[in-house]
């Protein structure tokens, strides 16, 4: 279904941009984000606003009526089922129409003034296809930028097919080609869905197969980091930032397929080497960051599988890992009496036994995640005979673990320290 009417003069071969936005279930963010639309847009060339519906249950339609009442120029299509994130993506671009577009998520801003100064860019420069740009992070309730996500020196624009240049500049700047205005006759061939590459890689490769590419020192997007809809609202992006590691490395390996296969990378044994310690070192990065977001989430567990990686690999002095080895024994040791104690069924008594903090060790303990049902107790008068079945304990060395066995409590449900932390080396 289709909703609105073009501008004036604004029939679809003539239409300059269109602004892709998919959603799903979120009437109030969509609501908020054309408000802002619907302020900011005084655009001079003719524009329109694809919003593609996830099969919504709640009243987006009511929402999007609502201000295309108000004149905005909205193209409103309704998926029959919900087909997931990415092929909503992939329909709100697909329906556009214009000679340029762009992906907005239903919760973000667009900076008009850029996204205009683009549009006049490409229009003087025939053989850009795509101008990308690093991106703000918003702060909505504060109003206020909070930081960037990469930055570009100065707009440099890139020949066609010179994927070497793009690739080492791509590692310079620890660049994620995620935020871009493309030209609609060469998005039909460079949108590409990859399963073990992280899209914006291989996309790029195809954008740059086919013509110039620019990346913009100014950003035209924010991401709103802080919503005035829901401050505490889950962010997608951060599950990306802690598990695609992997996938930002397929998807540099396939961009660098691709200047291998079109001549313009060499593919020598030398050459190769490099390009694999570049992609290494470019992964490692983002694994760190990802370590980072996994600790702020007290799992330590994660965190040492990441550090075990990137020491294998070198970067075992990575900035980020120094500041986090301190605490890795005892925070992973902790973690996993947390794991072990939950997954046992009927526990639900833990003795501390020989602690110097025992209320430290149980603040400790609830953070890596052992349950509130979890009885945590100090080993003072901790000990009933007819508990002992449903009860763990934690001990500080091995004199008191066979004093707890020879009360009878079950080998496997006494746990020390040494035994812990025995297999956490850095």
């Amino acid at each position: 279904m289709v909703g609105g009417a073009d501008e004036p003069g604004a029939r679809m071969g003539e239409m300059k941009l269109s602004i892709c936005i998919p959603t799903y279930n979120r009437e109030r963010y969509l609501h908020n984000t054309l408000s802002r639309c619907a302020a900011d847009f005084k655009f001079a060339f003719p524009y329109e606003i694809v919003i593609s519906d996830n099969a919504s249950t709640d009243d987006t339609k009511r929402v999007v009526d609502e201000f295309i009442a108000k004149g905005l120029p909205i193209r409103y299509h309704r998926r029959a089922e919900n087909g997931g994130a990415l092929r909503n993506i992939v329909s709100s671009l697909r329906h556009a129409v214009g000679e340029y577009a762009l992906y907005l998520a239903d919760d973000d801003v667009l900076i008009a003034d850029q996204v205009a100064a683009i549009v006049a860019y490409l229009d003087a420069n025939p053989d850009v296809v795509t101008c990308q740009a690093p991106w703000f992070l918003y702060d909505e309730v504060a109003n206020r930028d909070t930081g960037q996500f990469y930055r570009v020196d100065r707009d440099t624009k890139f020949a066609r097919r010179s994927f070497a240049e793009v690739f080492q500049f791509i590692y310079e700047r620890h660049i994620f080609p995620e935020i871009g205005i493309y030209r609609t006759a060469a998005l039909r061939s460079a949108w590409v869905l990859r399963e073990f590459c992280f899209a914006p890689f291989p996309y790029l490769a195809h954008f740059l197969d086919q013509g110039a590419v620019t990346f913009l020192k100014q950003p035209f997007y924010r991401s709103v980091t802080v919503s005035k809809i829901e401050p505490r609202r889950h962010q997608a992006g951060n599950e990306e930032v802690m598990t695609f590691w992997d996938r930002y490395r397929g998807g540099l390996e396939y961009f660098l397929y691709f200047g291998v296969k079109r001549g313009s990378i060499a593919n020598t044994r030398e050459a190769r080497a490099a390009f694999e310690e570049k992609c290494k070192i470019f992964t490692f990065n983002r694994m760190a960051v990802a370590a980072r977001f996994w600790a702020a989430r007290n799992d330590f567990v994660k965190v040492y599988e990441l550090f075990t990686r990137m020491a294998v690999g070198g970067m075992a002095d990575h900035p980020d890992m120094v500041k986090l080895r301190e605490v890795l024994p005892l925070r992973v040791a902790l973690q996993t009496l947390a794991y072990q104690v939950g997954a046992t069924a009927g526990l639900d008594r833990l003795i501390l036994s020989g602690m110097a903090d025992p209320a430290a060790i149980g603040d400790l303990l609830r953070d890596c995640g052992v349950e509130p049902r979890i009885e945590i107790l100090d080993d003072s008068a901790a000990h009933d005979p007819a508990r002992i079945e449903s009860t763990a304990v934690f001990v500080s060395d091995q004199q008191r673990r066979g004093k707890y066995l020879s009360m009878g409590y079950k080998p496997g449900l006494i746990f020390t320290e040494q035994e812990l932390v025995r297999h956490i080396l850095v």
